[in-house]
């Protein structure tokens, strides 16, 4: 069979309930139809909300299509005599992990799926083994699936799935809460599974980059396909994948936008890889009249403010003293900054913004908060309340964070438990939810029924309205899709603009450098390195030596000029830009100066 999963008009609603009782459906997906061929890897691209979850879950027979047929396998999924079929050739990662972990011990949680098929000793043990081994989590085996980080928990979910040994393997953001190099590590190891044992890969992603490694792409949107290709092709249509919310894989950003510079456009078979882009680079650079471009934007250095918080020889360890989270730290934020904190999944960066405003209690150590007319200590109890009020922290799932029958309700928990008046609530609410760009509609909704992006927002609304000095964010775009992303931050840099501190906890490196005054390195629970993202991302041999991945767009960057060199004596190029329009205009400028103006012909 060349094709494992076919959707002919697929139809699928949910019923949400509002707050007077009202039942209103909301189709997700709207006569969708597609074909996967079977070994195939496969990305699935859209909007948050187009619909692609639920696909998903219609593959996985999670959820059963309302109209029109999904065929999984040969077999239609309304088929109830024959779906445990596909039940146990399928398996399906979802997000967030804590929903798919149901083992108390690692190597458990791994042996529940294959031990539930029937799997015997030794292949079960071995499964297990291998599984943990290709997600780089063996070592930890015997430890509590409860104690690991967020990313070692989707490392954990994903192992799960690969000792099912299944024919497919769904990834739905699967990847979202892992650092870059292991994200690299584990898309190799699947890669390699698909080739070696005819896996089909289906990855449900909003990582472009990520995308662009797939054989086939669908992006969906409204619960329909829109487009249909090839990476290479659906990449070249700029225009259409902005229009659906999306971006472009950072390497062919810059190549599309150097190609807009000089006039020309490009060819699909041009963007087929970052091999391919850097030759149409050279290509479009050595055959083009390049003219002086517009000098880029100057990025002025913000000028630092007074020091808000200092963390001072902080040490903590779990499972009563066996695992060091976090070993000596020492750290000062300055007041107004954008601090982003990198490092591997598991190297104590949740366990540190859980001291900052001390929902961890130092064992040694501390960590101060410098107010205007006193110093408050996260190691002195009769502090703990305030330094809560004055340091918000949003955790990376905000679902966890929501409990109330309304979003108004949820955002005014912390202002009730305040003691504030009723009208100083609602001022603060609406406040708050204008900063996060939450109407008066979203207020009356249940915060159940909204996407996952507006939950995230919520969740910083109810921190917001608390007016806190400093807010820390826990991987707050994971998740959500490119226009999303962009809204997120456009929130945080407005914040800062306003007086708020934020510190954010982040494994997008382009990110960290494009919105962050200061980054901060952690390894092994220590403190590597702390600095400017250009002066940070200089040096990518100190950035092997750390295992902090170097930003797509500065390590893409490098390539290009390193192939212009070549190309043009005497070149000189100038440190990266923090977005691919910038970069694009400050090649050409190194370019046309060291050519004169003239053709660069080398």
């Amino acid at each position: 069979m060349d094709n494992v999963v076919i959707a002919q008009k697929a139809e699928f609603s949910y019923t949400s309930v509002m707050a007077d009782g009202l039942k209103v459906a909301r189709k997700a997906i709207d006569g969708l139809s597609l074909e996967i061929r079977k070994g195939s890897y496969t990305a699935i691209l859209g909007p948050n909300g187009s619909g692609k979850s639920t696909l998903a879950k219609l593959i996985n027979v999670l959820e059963i299509p309302e109209a029109g047929s999904v065929t999984v396998f040969g077999v239609d999924t309304r088929d109830e005599d024959e779906f445990w079929e596909i039940r146990e050739n399928c398996a399906c990662v979802f997000q967030n992990p804590d929903n798919q972990i149901v083992g108390t011990i690692v190597e458990e949680d791994v042996a529940f799926g294959p031990e539930n098929l029937g799997i015997p000793n030794p292949e079960l043990r071995n499964r297990v083994d291998n599984a943990l081994k290709d997600v780089g989590i063996f070592e930890l085996a015997k430890r509590q699936a409860a104690s690991l980080s967020g990313g070692q928990k989707q490392k954990l979910a994903i192992a799960g799935a690969l000792a099912m040994q299944p024919s497919i393997l769904i990834l739905d953001e699967s990847t979202a809460m892992l650092d870059p190099n292991s994200r690299d590590e584990f898309l190799d190891v699947v890669d390699k599974m698909r080739r070696t044992k005819d896996l089909t890969v289906i990855t449900i992603t909003h990582d472009m980059s990520e995308a662009a490694r797939c054989d086939d792409i669908f992006v969906i949107e409204n619960g329909k396909v829109s487009m249909h290709g090839s990476p290479s092709e659906i990449f070249s249509d700029d225009y259409r994948i902005t229009a659906a919310g999306l971006e472009l894989p950072t390497h062919i950003k810059l190549t599309s936008e150097i190609a807009k510079s000089v006039g020309v456009r490009l060819k699909p078979e041009q963007l087929e890889s970052e091999d391919s882009c850097v030759k149409a680079i050279c290509d479009l650079i050595s055959k083009a009249h390049v003219t002086s471009a517009a000098a880029p934007r100057q990025e002025t250095p913000r000028q630092r403010g007074r020091k808000i918080l200092s963390v001072e020889g902080l040490d903590y360890s779990y499972d009563d003293g066996k695992t060091k989270a976090l070993d000596s730290i020492n750290l000062d934020i300055y007041e107004g900054e954008v601090l982003a904190i990198v490092g591997k999944s598991g190297c104590g960066k949740t366990t540190l913004i859980s001291h900052l405003n001390a929902i961890f209690r130092p064992q040694k150590g501390d960590v101060k908060l410098f107010l205007e007319d006193r110093t408050l200590s996260a190691s002195d109890k009769k502090d703990v309340k305030a330094m809560r009020e004055n340091v918000g922290l949003v955790f990376q799932y905000p679902e966890y964070q929501l409990f109330e029958e309304t979003v108004f309700k949820d955002i005014a928990y912390g202002l009730r438990k305040m003691g504030l008046s009723e009208s100083e609530q609602r001022t603060r609410v609406h406040e708050a939810a204008k900063a996060v760009g939450l109407t008066e509609t979203h207020l009356v909704k249940s915060p159940f029924d909204m996407s996952g992006g507006q939950k995230r927002r919520a969740a910083m609304a109810g921190v917001l309205a608390m007016r806190p000095k400093i807010l820390v964010l826990d991987e707050p775009a994971a998740g959500l899709d490119p226009r999303g992303r962009k809204n997120m931050f456009g929130i945080i840099e407005n914040l800062r603009r306003e007086g708020t501190t934020v510190v954010l906890v982040s494994h997008n490196m382009d990110e960290a450098a494009a919105y962050a005054d200061r980054i901060c390195c952690i390894g092994g629970g220590k403190v590597l390195a702390v600095d400017t993202p250009e002066k940070l991302f200089a040096d990518e041999d100190k950035l092997k030596e750390m295992q902090i991945a170097c930003p797509k767009l500065f390590a893409f960057s490098n390539r290009v000029k390193c192939a212009l060199r070549g190309l043009i004596p005497g070149v000189e190029f100038e440190s990266p830009r923090k977005s691919a329009e910038d970069e694009a205009e400050s090649i050409l400028r190194a370019c046309a100066a060291a050519v004169g103006g003239g053709t660069g012909n080398a």
